[in-house]
């Protein structure tokens, strides 16, 4: 078990609940599929942006113009460059734990979110699995009934934490850990 994401688990665990699994997803920089039409868009956006802001600076428009474009650059700037490094200091952030009741999620950026749940309550448990058998376990649906809006939203957009499932995203050994959740799950009903 990871010496970091033990240590944070722990504090959120009952006196009488035991660790079956610790981890924390992979950091660093990370491409989404969604990013095969968000980086093409994000850089059509902002040029476009930098492109406005130029044209109205050159020309000596009035203060409101130039005060106009300069939200449309920073959110440019954001899904080009800033959506990667807020989504890498997000992951850095978060440590998952398994205990045979309830799957713990402990994140935040700015504030520490701790988000509990429940296994038997959970309702559908879905396993993305990449070759490298690393992966995401979703535990529960979409909060969106827009399937292809849902499948365009990265955990670091603003936003999606409401929309989006609860997960272990980009996990090692993905398999191994969907196997001791259900295990975890089916003895939590039996025993209930």
């Amino acid at each position: 078990m990871s010496g970091d994401a033990e240590k944070t688990i722990r504090t959120e665990l009952d006196a009488d609940e035991r660790l079956v699994w610790v981890g924390r997803p992979r950091t660093g920089i990370r491409l989404y599929s969604s990013d095969v039409f968000l980086i093409p868009f994000s850089l059509l956006w902002c040029g476009f942006a930098v492109y406005w802001e130029k044209g109205v600076l050159d020309r000596g428009a009035p203060g409101f113009f130039v005060l106009y474009g300069l939200p449309f650059i920073a959110m440019g700037l954001y899904v080009v460059f800033g959506r990667f490094i807020i989504d890498a200091l997000r992951r850095q952030r978060t440590f998952y734990g398994l205990t045979p009741r309830r799957a713990i999620i402990v994140s935040g950026l700015f504030t520490r979110e701790v988000r509990s749940l429940q296994l038997e309550s959970i309702g559908e448990i879905s396993v993305t699995e990449r070759r490298d058998h690393s992966g995401t376990i979703s535990l529960g649906k979409s909060t969106n009934t827009n399937g292809w809006g849902t499948k365009m939203m990265a955990p670091s957009w603003p936003g999606a934490a409401k929309i989006l499932p609860p997960s272990f995203e980009s996990i090692e050994n993905v398999r191994n850990v969907y196997a001791q959740i259900r295990e975890c799950r089916r003895a939590s009903e039996a025993g209930g």
